[in-house]
């Protein structure tokens, strides 16, 4: 079932990769689906192009 206001799409990945997707998905207590949408929003932060209203949940930073 999808969410209101989000796009679905068909994705093609790599099994290992979608192994490696599956076991931090678990390990931080999201769904495959939310993990992936959370890396790419990651990804795009690093990179300064995240345009959503809806920021990414954040790991605590580390003190520098």
């Amino acid at each position: 079932m999808s969410s209101p206001g989000k796009k679905s799409f068909a994705l093609r990945i790599d099994p290992v990769l979608w192994a490696d997707v599956e076991r931090l998905a678990a390990q931080e207590m999201r769904s495959v689906n939310a993990q992936v949408e959370f890396l790419l929003r990651e990804a795009l932060e690093r990179r300064g192009l995240v345009r959503s209203a809806r920021p990414a949940a954040r790991a605590p930073r580390k003190a520098a």
